[in-house]
């Protein structure tokens, strides 16, 4: 087991390199003088204070240098400081890491619930049951999230008053961008759950269970249950890029403090630690979850402790 966990670690450890190299090298690339971000895009200064700004940046050296420091820095856990802010970027996202932690919660929650809702009520039943549920997780699956966002906007805050249109201030605001953030993921989690538990009531131990008395609810939450829970931990990574991501547009339609709104300004003004930082958490994000759900996984199937290295 401990041989297995290091080389999960081991793994992750080239994955947060790749993902900053590639953060290092896409921002090298972007047209653009990174000088212009510290000073502002409309300011004007002297050659000699342009200068002066790349040697305190390290931005006269050679980009291999540039490079390798980057990477030094990250390792020990220097995040930099922001170019646009000229603040250590560890407060920067600090700062804003609560707001999007509340909401991927919310949402992951809410997706989940659901998502077993809808598969348990529509597992085993008839053909048009299935084609109803189906149909309105196909809609939430391919209705980008941002249209959905600005729906129930119109509808729920403005029209009809029921809810706050923006910002963080209290749970209340936390329903529409978390809802709006959910659907997706449900629509697709419902889908796959409910697929793995028609399997699991076609198979000889659903069987044996009705054979001895149970009813059909016993037989769903109780003999099922497991298999209903292993496609959502083999979707664990999709759902937590789901929530990175849609929290970008989700933040920015709800006006909604967060992570998601730091990347898209540091990426507009090109604030290169800002946004490494930012990929980097991401990735760590992933091999983390990566790493719970090989472990999970060891604890829902037995048969996989006796394959798994020692």
């Amino acid at each position: 087991m401990l041989r297995f966990v290091l080389r999960r670690l081991a793994a992750g450890v080239l994955v947060l390199w790749g993902a900053a190299t590639l953060a290092f090298l896409a921002l090298h690339l972007v047209p653009g003088d990174i000088v212009d971000t510290v000073l502002g895009p409309s300011t004007t200064a002297p050659p000699g204070l342009r200068a002066r700004i790349r040697q305190d940046y390290g931005l006269d050296q050679p980009l291999p240098v540039q490079y390798g420091h980057t990477l030094a820095a990250l390792a020990t856990g220097d995040l930099g400081r922001s170019y646009q802010l000229g603040q250590p970027v560890t407060g920067v996202l600090a700062g804003q890491l609560a707001p999007t932690a509340e909401l991927a919660l919310a949402a992951c929650a809410a997706a989940l619930l659901l998502a077993f809702a809808a598969a348990y009520a529509t597992a085993g039943r008839g053909r048009a049951a299935r084609t109803v549920a189906s149909g309105l997780e196909l809609l939430a699956t391919s209705v980008p999230s941002f249209w959905l966002g600005i729906l129930a906007l119109t509808f729920l805050s403005y029209r009809w008053g029921l809810l706050p249109a923006a910002g963080a201030d209290g749970p209340a605001t936390l329903v529409l961008p978390a809802l709006t953030l959910a659907l997706p993921i449900a629509g697709v989690l419902a889908q796959v759950i409910r697929q793995e538990l028609d399997l699991a009531l076609a198979r000889p131990f659903v069987l044996t269970a009705r054979a001895r008395g149970a009813s059909e609810r016993r037989v769903l939450t109780r003999h099922t249950a497991r298999h209903a829970a292993l496609p959502v931990a083999t979707l664990a990574g999709w759902i937590v890029g789901s929530l990175l991501g849609g929290a970008v547009l989700t933040e920015t339609v709800f006006a909604r403090p967060g992570l998601g709104r730091v990347l898209v300004t540091a990426v507009t003004s090109k604030d290169i630690p800002v946004v490494s930082a930012l990929v980097v958490l991401s990735a760590a994000a992933f091999v983390v979850v990566n790493l719970l759900v090989d472990l999970v996984y060891l604890a829902i199937d037995p048969r996989l402790r006796t394959e798994a290295p020692a």
